[in-house]
């Protein structure tokens, strides 16, 4: 469990960081909001293209895709029936909710767990392709069109897909990945480099938002919270659980990957979506933070029971 360990400490020192920047005003008051427009807009996209030029997309017809996009498609399923039976939010707040229900920290997180944890990097790829290539797209879409004002016209929900900045650079990425082009240092190093910045950046960000606020606090939708929360750190897990022992007839080291990449908590990439967007800020930065933090007992739990 070092990697587990290993990877939440370096994220929980970059948020601090972050968390310090906002509490002492470094970058004003709308730093965080500018930190993550510029993840958004520019480097964000730039470590999608980078981490998909480079994928071996044969993995994606793995077991383990299957059982990812399941166990995250149930998990958002239900989080989208308790909004309507309960909550009643809008849809833009509504997606956010999803997502954080559905949505894994595959790259922070996952990487580092894949690696000192499972023993093997690539056990993490299917599910980080799958949500750059299918999750990712899909909630983007649905916040741009339901965060437009006005009537949408049937050609600017086609089109939708086509103007925002992380899903052409995942599409091109892929382009690059299936043609097997290879670019120039030139061409490439740039996209390196921005991409590079993309976690901190996200990370600090999602700190300095921690300032002045406090988690769970009445009036920022502690039932969408709750739900979002537990969804993602117990319900999920056990769904992969299920699929991958009883319907897919995986065991060993192949079973306890499917679990513990379901039980990832949710990416702060949603934080950065809601912030973009302008809504659920509340709701993703919450649920982003109470996943985090119940990860580590539920990854426990998860070795100690399945671990070969």
């Amino acid at each position: 469990m070092g990697g587990v360990l290993v990877g939440f400490a370096v994220i929980g020192v970059v948020i601090l960081v972050g968390y310090i920047v906002g509490r002492i005003g470094i970058v004003g008051p709308d730093g965080a909001r500018v930190m993550s427009r510029i993840a958004f807009f520019v480097t964000n996209p730039a470590l999608l293209f980078t981490v998909l030029a480079d994928a071996d997309l044969h993995i994606l017809f793995s077991s383990f895709v299957v059982v990812a996009l399941l166990a995250a498609v149930a998990c958002a399923a239900l989080y989208v029936l308790a909004s309507r039976l309960f909550f009643r939010r809008p849809v833009a707040e509504t997606t956010i909710g999803a997502l954080g229900a559905s949505y894994v920290n595959a790259n922070n997180i996952g990487i580092p767990v894949a690696v000192y944890v499972l023993g093997d990097p690539q056990y993490v790829a299917p599910v980080l392709l799958l949500q750059l290539l299918l999750f990712a797209p899909t909630g983007l879409t649905v916040l741009d069109i339901s965060s437009s004002a006005g009537r949408v016209s049937v050609g600017s929900i086609l089109t939708q897909p086509l103007r925002n900045p992380m899903i052409i650079a995942s599409a091109l990425g892929v382009v690059v990945a299936v043609t097997g082009v290879a670019l120039p240092d030139a061409v490439y190093a740039p996209f390196e480099v921005l991409g590079g910045a993309a976690v901190p950046l996200v990370l600090m960000s999602f700190g300095m938002s921690l300032h002045g606020s406090k988690p769970f606090r009445a009036g920022t939708g502690r039932k969408e919270i709750a739900a979002s929360s537990l969804l993602k750190a117990v319900v999920m897990p056990i769904v992969a659980y299920l699929l991958a022992r009883f319907v897919f007839g995986l065991d060993g080291v192949q079973l306890f990957a499917a679990v513990v990449l379901a039980a990832l908590p949710t990416a702060q990439n949603i934080f950065n979506f809601a912030s973009r967007y302008e809504r659920g800020e509340a709701v993703a930065r919450d649920t982003v933070l109470i996943t985090t933090l119940l990860a580590v007992p539920v990854l426990l739990v998860v070795a100690a029971l399945l671990a070969p």
